[in-house]
C-alpha cells in the first residue's frame, strides 16, 4: 500500500466521483480506476459502490476513508517537520564541461530548492583531472565516463550517450551542410580525417581509442587538446574536427547558434557510446548533504532525458 493510493482514494470521496477526482489529481480515469481496485484487492473488501451520481464508499470504505485522512495528515506533518529540521553541510561536485553545460543549472536549482541549506561547490574540469581529484577526497561525487579506476568508489550507472563527428560548417561538404537530418558516419570514415581529441587520461579518448582499435586503425591526430571550449574554438577556425557528444553544442558551452557554425554526424556503431556513471566516495564516507546530493543529480539527468532537454542519450 502507497501514500499516494490513500491520497487518490480519499479525493475520490471527498469529490464523489472517479472522474471529477482523476481530473483534480491530473490522473488519467482509468489509471486512476486501476489503483483504486489494487487498493480494494490489497485489503480484500470493497470500498466503493458506484451510483447513478457517482460513487459512495461502503461501510469498510468510510471506515477506512476516516483512517486514511488521519495517516495522510500525518505524514503532512512529518514532512513539515523534516523540512523545518533542514539539511545543511557542504558537498563537492564535478562535472566534465559537457556534462556542465547540461546538468549544472539544474543541479543548481534543484538543490536550492530541496536543500537550501546546503552549500553546493561545483568543480568543473576534463574527467580525468575529476578522477584524481575523487581519489584524492577533493571531490564528493563527480560524473565519469571511465570507471576501470573504481576502487572504493560507489559507482551509479546514469545514461549512454551518442558521440558525433563535429566539423566546421566551412569544411563540410554540399549535402551535409544543407541536409537538416542528422547524418550517420561509420568508424571506417574517420580514418582520413584530422581530429582534435583529449589526451589519454580522459574517458572520452579511452572510448574512443577503444573504438579506434575496434576498427583497426589509429587516428590521424591534428592536435590533443584538454580544454572543450579551445577544442570547439580550433574546429570552427577549421584546424581539425573532434568527436563529442551532443552536449558539447549545447549553448551553455558557450557556443550560441551552433547550427550556424557546425555540422554533425553520429557515429554509427553501437559500440562508439560514452557512458555517464555517477561516482562518489564510498557510502560510509559520505556526509548526509552528499549522499542526498547524488540522489538530486541522478533525478535532474533522469528529468532532463526524458524530458527531451538532454539530446542524444539514454537512460541506462
Amino acid at each position: 500500500m502507497e501514500l499516494r493510493q490513500l491520497r487518490y482514494f480519499v479525493r475520490v470521496l471527498e469529490l464523489g466521483s472517479i472522474s471529477r477526482a482523476a481530473l483534480d489529481l491530473e490522473l488519467v480515469q482509468s489509471a486512476l480506476s486501476q489503483q483504486i481496485s489494487r487498493l480494494e484487492s490489497e485489503l480484500s473488501t470493497r470500498l466503493l459502490q458506484r451510483t447513478s451520481k457517482g460513487v459512495v464508499a461502503t461501510e469498510a470504505g468510510m471506515a477506512f476513508f476516516r483512517e486514511a485522512q488521519l495517516t495522510l495528515r500525518h505524514a503532512d506533518q512529518a514532512v513539515r517537520a523534516a523540512q523545518l529540521a533542514r539539511l545543511t553541510g557542504a558537498v563537492s561536485v564535478g562535472l566534465a564541461p559537457t556534462t556542465s553545460a547540461v546538468l549544472g543549472l539544474p543541479l543548481m536549482r534543484a538543490m536550492r530548492e530541496r536543500y537550501p541549506d546546503v552549500r553546493l561547490h561545483i568543480v568543473e574540469g576534463m574527467s580525468g583531472h575529476l578522477t584524481s581529484m575523487l581519489n584524492s577526497r577533493q571531490l564528493d561525487l563527480t560524473i565519469l565516463f571511465d570507471t576501470q579506476a573504481a576502487r572504493r568508489w560507489s559507482v551509479l550507472p546514469l545514461v549512454e550517450e551518442k558521440l558525433f563527428l563535429i566539423q566546421a560548417k566551412s569544411k563540410a561538404t554540399n549535402a551535409t551542410k544543407e541536409s537538416k537530418a542528422v547524418t550517420r558516419t561509420r568508424m571506417a570514415d574517420l580514418k582520413d580525417i584530422p581530429l582534435i581529441l583529449p589526451t589519454g587520461t580522459h574517458g572520452l579518448r579511452s572510448a574512443l581509442d577503444a573504438a579506434f582499435a575496434r576498427a583497426k586503425f589509429k587516428p590521424q591526430l591534428a592536435a590533443e587538446i584538454d580544454s572543450l571550449a579551445m577544442t570547439m574554438a580550433a574546429v570552427e577556425a577549421g584546424l581539425g574536427s573532434t568527436v563529442q557528444p551532443w552536449a558539447a553544442l549545447a549553448a551553455d558551452t558557450g557556443l550560441p547558434n551552433a547550427a550556424e557554425r557546425f555540422t554533425w554526424s553520429e557515429i554509427a556503431e553501437p559500440l562508439v557510446r560514452r557512458i555517464n556513471a555517477i561516482c562518489s566516495l564510498s557510502d560510509d564516507e559520505l556526509s548526509p548533504a552528499a549522499l542526498a546530493a547524488r540522489v538530486v543529480l541522478a533525478d535532474c539527468a533522469r528529468e532532463l532525458v526524458t524530458s527531451k532537454q538532454w539530446l542524444g542519450v539514454k537512460l541506462i
